[in-house]
């Protein structure tokens, strides 16, 4: 329901009277005066704006009228409506017969303005609810009681087909030496931006720096491959002052916990990508599936056992060079002369270095189990 607040009214008085040479106020549904060019009678009953309230019309006071009422004067009091209905009461000062004309756009005006405040609160409700959706969507917020049903109903009002497929797409804001106001701004800024290249996207801010983005997904069009082509379309299509910010693009999964585990995979994906690639703008679900779905033996004791391994040889590999061959091992599926191409040395080092590694951390890389254990400790980042 639309109120006329304060800051409205006193909008409307302060434009009028840059027009007019006479006093104008607003008074609201109680008949007190909430704006004026008067201040001083600003929290004052105006008795001609209880008759307008009462009778649905124009009033009319005359000098002679004025003098029966309490702190009243010669004007015309006209009812201001919103939705269909008698929000307030706007007052020109003066004989009615020299401003009943001017009186009369006054009211215009002031009621087109009331009908533009409205538009932008109704805009605002449906934004926040929209953001509600989405975090309802992905699990990010408290379910409501008969959540399913307030989805629904909600979705429905919001023109938002529940039916469409979708994949989550996390874009974090990595600007540490920007303060909290600069952030909200670049983050506001950012939605605002995505919503307009992509038409049938929801989004909401989920914290300070992370916005959720659900991406809708035309028939087809899932594979992981046209996911990743078309999220660097958009990252391109960015302005420069977005350069920043980090995307993480979840995997798609059907069913109706689809969304929220689409979320979670977007937000297992941005750390482990970060954790492999700190300076990529884009990590991807399907690029890192196996280190997303290792991630939950990052802690605990299972943890402390399988960095057990890469602690010992750290404490051998002052400068990281037995590690770092390690990985490139492993990312070039254990292949030594590849492995050998990308560190520029001999494959007979790759050789002696890997010897190091399986003398240092207790284990023989020529077993598939011993491999399994360093690689996953890898995976979970442990004793960098």
């Amino acid at each position: 329901m639309f109120l006329l607040d304060a800051r409205l009214a006193q909008s409307i008085v302060d434009r009028t009277m840059q027009i007019l040479d006479t006093n104008v106020n607003v008074m609201d549904e109680r008949g007190l005066i909430i704006a004026s060019g008067e201040r001083a009678r600003i929290g004052v009953r105006h008795d001609g704006a209880l008759l307008v309230l009462a009778q649905g019309r124009a009033v009319e006071i005359d000098a002679a009228l004025a003098s029966r009422l309490q702190d009243a004067r010669p004007g015309i009091n006209l009812p201001l409506r919103a939705e269909g209905r008698v929000v307030g009461v706007v007052g020109v000062s003066g004989a009615p017969e020299a401003i009943r004309q001017h009186a009369e756009l006054v009211r215009m005006a002031a009621e087109t303005m009331l009908e533009q405040a409205r538009l932008v609160q109704v805009l605002a409700r449906d934004e926040r609810l929209r953001e509600e959706l989405v975090l309802q969507l992905i699990g990010a917020a408290p379910a409501p009681a008969a959540a399913d049903d307030w989805v629904r109903e909600w979705a429905r009002r919001l023109d938002v087909d529940l039916a469409v497929p979708r994949v989550a797409l996390l874009v974090d804001i990595d600007a540490p030496a920007l303060a909290a106001e600069a952030v909200l701004a670049a983050q506001q800024r950012l939605q605002r931006r995505l919503s307009a290249l992509e038409p049938g996207l929801l989004s909401a801010p989920v914290s300070l720096r992370e916005l959720a983005v659900l991406l809708p997904v035309p028939g087809g069009e899932h594979e992981p491959d046209r996911l990743r082509a078309r999220v660097e379309r958009l990252r391109a299509r960015l302005g420069a002052e977005d350069a920043g910010a980090c995307f993480a693009l979840g995997g798609f999964f059907v069913g109706a916990e689809g969304l929220v585990r689409s979320w979670q995979s977007a937000r297992a994906t941005l750390r482990a990508g970060r954790r492999r690639q700190p300076q990529a703008a884009l990590h991807c679900y399907a690029d890192l599936t196996l280190a997303v779905l290792l991630a939950g033996l990052a802690e605990g004791w299972r943890a402390d056992e399988l960095q057990r391994p890469l602690q010992r040889l750290a404490a051998h590999d002052g400068d990281g060079q037995l590690r770092r061959t390690l990985e490139v091992w492993f990312a070039h599926d254990m292949r030594t002369a590849a492995s050998a191409a990308a560190l520029h040395v001999h494959r007979n080092s790759v050789d002696y270095r890997l010897r190091r590694v399986g003398e240092l951390t207790e284990l023989d890389l020529a077993r598939l189990d011993d491999c399994l254990l360093l690689f996953i400790a890898l995976e979970l980042g442990g004793a960098g």
